[in-house]
Formats: C-alpha cells, structure tokens, sequence
C-alpha cells in the first residue's frame, strides 16, 4: 500500500500490556479488543437547516459536548485554577494545590511539578455511549504541560476509574515532559485504545450514561508561567457496527474550498525518529493543510530545526509536534486537534459526523472536515492503495456530490487532489467493520474527524456548528 497507516487498526487495536501513571491520580492497567456487534443502520440526517428539517432529523447517536465560556469555567470544581478571562476565556493555574513527581517512561527523567486541576461537572450524556474521545485547546509555554482524565458513570450503577486521555505539551525540548498517551486502563468494563475509551462488550447493552473531565495543570515550582487551557470537551457515540452505512442524496453542493496540497509521500525517510518519517504523516499532513487554510502557519524561527533542503517544512514540524511518544505515531486523534489550536485563534476539536450531508453542510459554510477510514485498495476508486487506517482532508464537492479531497498519500503535491465517489467514500468512512486483505474483520473508524474553525466562527459557520452539537 502507498498510503502509511497510523499502526492502530481504527477503533480495534489490542492495548499494549504497558501501564502508565498520571500524577496525581490512579490508572487502571491491563489489555483489551473491541469486539464486533451486530451490524445495524441509520438514517441520514436531513440537509436543510431551517427548524422544521431541523425536527424532523434522527435522534444524533453522538453527543460532543464542550466547556469554553467563562461562565463554563465557573462551574467547573476548581483546585487552584482561576478563570483566564479575556477574548478566549480559559483556565490557568494561579496557586499550586501540591506538587508532583513524574518519572518520563519516554526520556527517563524525573521531576517534580506544581499543579492544579479543574474538574468539570458532570455530563449525562443524551446518547448513552460505547465510546468517548475528548479533545482540548490550550497553551503550554515551555516547562508547562497537561494532562486529561476522564470518570463515567455506567449504565449498571458503576463508575469508571479515572482514565488517563492524554498527557499533553506543545513542546519537546529538556524542560519539557514527552507527550504521551497512557497504555494498559481497564477496568473489567471499558478499556483505553490509545485515544479512545470503549466499552468492552457493547453487545452486552452496557454503556456509559455520562461522564465528567478533569484537567491538570502542571509547571516547574516556584514558576509563574501557567497552561491556559480554552477548551476542554468530549465526544460521546454509540454508533452502531455495520459493515454497510446507507447512502445519503447529495445536498450542497459544487463547492470546492481553496486548501493547500501537500503530500506526506515527499518526507519518506526524512526524520525517520517520528513514526518511520514522512510515509506515515498523513493525520499531521492533513492538518498542516487545514491550518494552512485557515491563513495560519510556523514561523522561520519555528521552522529553523528543519534540514532546509527539505519541502514543505512546516509538515516535518506538524509531524514533531503532533507525535505521541507511547503510540509511537503522529495519528493520536487528540493531539492533532490539540496542535492545530496551537495556531492563533484557532480551535481542533473531534467528533463524529452522520454522514456526507453534515460534511456538505461544513463545506457550504467554508469549514473543511478532517476524514478517518481505512479500506481495501478496491474499495476506493481513484486511491490505488489500501489502508489498515488513513487521514485525509474533504474541501468539496462536485455539482454531482462526489467528493473533493486532498489525500496526502499522493506521490506529489500536485497529485494531492482527488475526486472520489460519493458512496465509495461514505461507506468506508462511516462504517465501524470491514474485511481485511485476509479476510478478517477488522474495524473502522465510524466516521471520525477532526474539525479545525476559528476562535469567533463566522454567523453561518457558527450555526451550521451549533446544528451539529458544537459551540
């Protein structure tokens, strides 16, 4: 295959036996595989954005809730954080609640750091869900860093541990931690896959009813730098495993949004200690793309660290600041969100979409969307590859309704472009199972994406937002 692959199979990648530990808080540890359930169907949302149609959409199976107002942070238990108000109201550390000892399992280094934590309130969420993946905006001068933890309650009664989501920072230099997601959490029930919390047995009807955040703000003693964390949310689903999505009628659209074009396939071999180089920077290729678009990028000076014989710079730099030292890769879900809000006034969350329509709609109000799936070579008209699990960038539509990407696994960046068939497409994003060269079922991505806006989105593109559960 031509495509690099981030090394988990979407979604059903077995845990390592490596556990972690996140001060101050415990982790559960151990292993686990989500297995198939029975394969089901549902219906397209409606395309038209007027209340009535508006009524007349299926009940959602996501639910993607965020807090990022000041009034949010106000309700939030604080454990010495105080309110960052301002343009982009957020959280900071104001007085150290304690300190810590951390040992890097990924440098080796031990060091002790303040903290404070922000715990959100509770959630309950209005699709009770198989599976949660949270997503966070926030700064991280260097010596700073985060980490994200999420607690749920079951629909039995019980409650989860508190489950490392990601221990995060902009950085990578000494005086920074390496950032990392947490292997080995379960619990009997649920279990952690890299970014994403799962219930063990979904066939069992057992699913999580709702859930609350913590965040932990971390810095050197006696320091005065702080995170400012602006937005800290979840995504919760329960989408149904099916082999086959139905196909939704094309809505909006002949638009094509003007995107750069860059391609992962230009950086093989080049800085080989992330993720095997450039061959496997799809996710952050993708969103150097969307972040580009958005009239964003590094600077000279951020820049400087790359071999200047190098294209494209700034893809070797989203690749670095993107990669998750357990994962070994650049296709941590969150932390490219969380890299892309590192840009000015720009936030990434994740979530999941219903089908091409919402995606249409996002294109319609000029708001690329971030696509994860994965497919036999096929499956995929155009492509010519497969892939166990592949990032790329939707910024349009034909007059038809087939789809406009830019698919980084092209062999230049004039080659970046591509028109793929409508249900070919939506099938093999949407889908949470699917057959293997080999024959073995192996899962999908169940229409998983990243969604890259600015900090004050336009009247249009904030409604289209809110129609979609995001704010």
């Amino acid at each position: 295959m031509t495509s690099s692959a981030p090394r988990r199979t979407v979604l059903a990648a077995a845990l390592a036996a490596a556990a972690g530990v996140a001060a101050p808080s415990a982790q559960a540890a151990g292993t686990s595989r989500r297995p198939a359930a029975a394969p089901a169907t549902a219906t397209a949302p409606a395309t038209a954005t007027t209340p009535d149609a508006a009524a007349r959409r299926p009940k959602s199976l996501v639910d993607y809730h965020a807090w990022t107002t000041a009034s949010d942070w106000t309700k939030g238990h604080a454990k010495g954080t105080a309110v960052a108000h301002g343009a982009r109201p957020g959280i900071r550390l104001a007085h150290p609640a304690g300190t810590s000892d951390y040992k890097d399992p990924h440098s080796g280094r031990t060091a002790t750091w303040e903290y404070a934590t922000w715990t959100s309130p509770v959630h309950r969420l209005k699709v009770p869900a198989t599976e949660v993946i949270a997503s966070w905006n926030a700064h991280t001068p260097s010596g700073t860093w985060i980490a994200v933890e999420l607690r749920g309650t079951y629909t039995d009664g019980g409650r989860t541990p508190w489950y490392a989501m990601g221990r995060w920072t902009a950085g990578d230099s000494d005086a920074d931690i390496r950032r990392t997601s947490v292997d080995g959490q379960k619990d009997g029930k649920s279990s952690i896959s890299t970014d994403t919390f799962a219930i063990d047995t979904p066939a069992s009807g057992l699913r999580l009813t709702s859930y609350e955040l913590r965040v932990t703000l971390y810095r050197k003693p006696g320091g005065t730098l702080t995170p400012t964390v602006w937005r800290l949310g979840a995504m919760g689903s329960d989408v149904p495993d099916r082999f086959e999505v139905p196909a939704s009628a094309p809505g909006h659209v002949g638009r094509e949004l003007v995107v750069p074009r860059y391609s992962q396939e230009i950086h093989k071999g080049q800085y080989p200690e992330y993720d095997n180089g450039g061959e496997a920077w799809c996710s952050p290729t993708s969103s150097q793309m969307i972040i580009e678009h958005w009239g964003r990028r590094p600077t000279q000076q951020q820049l400087s660290w790359v071999n200047p014989d190098y294209a494209d710079p700034q893809v070797c730099h989203a690749a670095r600041h993107t990669f998750d030292y357990q994962y070994e890769g650049c296709g941590n879900w969150p932390f490219n969100a969380a890299y892309a809000a590192t840009y000015r006034d720009l936030q990434g969350i994740v979530t999941r979409l219903s089908s091409l329509t919402d995606a249409e709609r996002l294109i319609h109000a000029g708001i690329p969307v971030i696509t994860s799936q994965s497919f036999l070579k096929p499956e995929l008209d155009g492509a010519g590859y497969g892939t166990a699990g592949h990032l790329m960038t939707v910024i349009g539509f034909t007059k038809d309704g087939d789809v406009i990407a830019n698919d980084p696994a092209s062999p230049d960046n004039a080659a970046v472009r591509h028109v793929y068939k409508r249900r070919q497409f939506e099938n093999i994003w949407l889908r949470t199972k699917r057959k293997n060269a080999d024959g073995k079922v192996v899962g999908g991505s169940g229409g998983v994406c990243y969604l890259y806006f600015p900090a004050k989105p336009a009247p249009t593109q904030r409604r289209v937002l809110a129609e979609l559960g995001i704010r």
